[in-house]
């Protein structure tokens, strides 16, 4: 797959993600956030089955969540279940064992981080390293750089990042 379509793929599911989260947890709009979870679930999985850096990432992002009972709405469980049929049907690459339980811990710890950090520490580092998860930014570029996935990988990552972003401005100032 091209590197525009798969920086692209990124995009989409950051916004996607985010907007389906906040329509569900402020506006309690399960009906919008499952049609956004949908569209999070479709190019999440399309750039999964596509690319093995990228089956690392989203299967990370998602076995971290599930373990950190993050998947706490109706919107989460229909996401889940569109990014399962895809990925079951067009197959995942193959993957390391490692460097997928890696990933995994990664994101697993930005999201038990992002949920206690503040509640136990005022270290102002602590604080924003774990407010934007940089535990996983370090590992998805550490396995870039040392040749596990190609580094572009890295980069799309930062775009899934920057769009998650942008998402909570544009939802914020839709509200």
């Amino acid at each position: 797959m091209s590197y525009i379509i798969l920086a692209i793929l990124f995009l989409l599911s950051g916004f996607f993600m985010k907007y389906s989260d906040d329509l569900f947890d402020v506006n309690h709009d399960v009906l919008l956030a499952s049609v956004y979870g949908i569209l999070c679930g479709l190019v999440s999985a399309f750039a999964t089955v596509s690319d093995a850096g990228s089956a690392y990432v989203f299967m990370a992002i998602l076995i971290g969540n599930l373990i950190a009972f993050k998947v706490d709405g109706i919107h989460h469980i229909i996401t889940l279940i569109v990014f399962i049929i895809i990925c079951l049907i067009c197959g995942i690459p193959d993957l390391s064992l490692v460097i997928l339980l890696t990933c995994i811990l990664a994101a697993l710890s930005d999201e038990v981080g992002h949920e206690t950090i503040s509640k136990i520490s005022d270290n102002v580092f602590l604080n924003l390293f774990f407010e934007y998860r940089f535990v996983m930014k370090i590992i998805i570029f550490l396995l870039g750089v040392f040749g596990a996935f190609d580094i572009s990988v890295f980069i799309y990552f930062i775009f899934f990042e920057v769009a998650y972003e942008i998402a909570a401005i544009v939802f914020e100032n839709l509200n």
